[in-house]
């Protein structure tokens, strides 16, 4: 057990599951219609054979125009390659998406200690969109170190909330979370992209990626498709004993 001391409280819940599963299964078939993704690094050979995009991403399309909203996300899964990866973790403090809107950083999502999700199929990689309640751990910690909080705000983080997914104890799964916050409006203006960060502990055995969707309103759900539009992906974390920033934007700089 990760947190095995008086700092720790812990509590089991089931993630709720909604429609802003974005149905990561459209990749395969967007790729062999020959819809471009620009690739942001090489393949690791970290990264387990069955994964469909290996390096980090952004859509070539851009999004529609009258696209108006974004939901965050994130995939972690465990290397069954490794031993020991029954016992891996991925440990989650804190979700932010902003929009950088006429030069200016929105903040949409922000949100401790909270996800939704679901278990999704692997093999092959998101095969279908059915998929299985998502069970997450939530614990309390003592302060991260002032390097873990640098550029998320004046927030003050004297005790930290945070939730943790075993992924090692579904290892057929891909752990598939988003945002617990609902999906909000980006405010009207010159759309410069977003950013999505996600400060995580990985534990040996375990991997995580994180991206967002473009969304046509905050409120119309997946249905039959054609109402999100996958902005990317970063590329791979990695096994840490230290807290990390997970990162993907599509920003240009």
């Amino acid at each position: 057990m990760i947190f095995a001391n008086s700092f720790a409280t812990f509590a089991i819940k089931i993630c709720s599951v909604s429609r802003e599963a974005p149905l990561r299964l459209l990749r395969p078939t967007l790729l062999l219609l020959g819809i471009p993704f620009l690739s942001l690094a090489q393949t690791d050979p970290r990264i387990p054979p069955e994964v469909l995009h290996k390096s980090g991403y952004v859509n070539a399309i851009p999004k529609p125009a009258d696209f108006t909203s974004a939901m965050l996300w994130g995939i972690a899964i465990a290397d069954t390659r490794i031993p020991g990866n029954k016992k891996a973790v991925v440990e989650i403090s804190r979700l932010q998406l902003s929009c950088r809107v006429e030069g200016k950083d929105i903040v949409l999502n922000d949100d401790t200690g909270n996800v939704r999700g679901g278990l999704y199929r692997r093999f092959p990689w998101f095969g279908t969109d059915i998929h299985d309640p998502m069970s997450v751990e939530s614990a309390e910690i003592p302060t991260l170190s002032r390097n873990s909080r640098q550029g998320w705000g004046n927030r003050g983080e004297e005790r930290a909330q945070i939730v943790i997914l075993r992924v090692g104890s579904r290892t057929d799964r891909v752990w598939h979370f988003w945002a617990a916050s609902p999906r909000a409006q980006i405010p009207a203006g010159t759309l410069e992209g977003c950013t999505v960060k996600v400060r995580a502990k990985i534990s040996k055995g375990a991997l995580l990626q994180v991206g967002f969707d473009y969304w046509r309103n905050p409120t119309v759900g997946y249905e039959s498709g054609g109402n999100n539009h996958e902005a990317g992906a970063s590329n791979w974390y990695f096994p840490s004993g230290e807290w990390q920033e997970a990162k993907f934007t599509d920003v240009h700089r």
